[in-house]
């Protein structure tokens, strides 16, 4: 079948270098992405395992109230605050 493509310009450097490295036509290097292009399309989508994250333990936290952000920074630093 012959047809016109427009095609743009990432995807023909893209071919041009698939073209190079493999010796192929240009022909054959539209062919072969196309192929390889529908099978991924007309693939089933994998499933992904839910991403879960593990809670620890930090202890008792050292400030009851952080409005105070002088005194947060003070007792980050490990200076005393009154």
């Amino acid at each position: 079948m012959r047809t016109t493509l427009t095609i743009d310009d990432d995807v023909a450097s893209a071919l041009e270098r698939l073209r190079k490295a493999r010796g192929l036509g240009l022909k054959d290097a539209i062919n072969e992405a196309l192929r390889r292009g529908l099978i991924e399309l007309n693939a089933p989508k994998k499933r992904r395992e839910p991403f879960a994250t593990k809670s620890v333990k930090l202890g008792r936290a050292r400030l009851a109230n952080v409005d105070n952000i002088a005194e947060v920074l003070a007792v980050s630093e490990g200076e005393s605050f009154t």
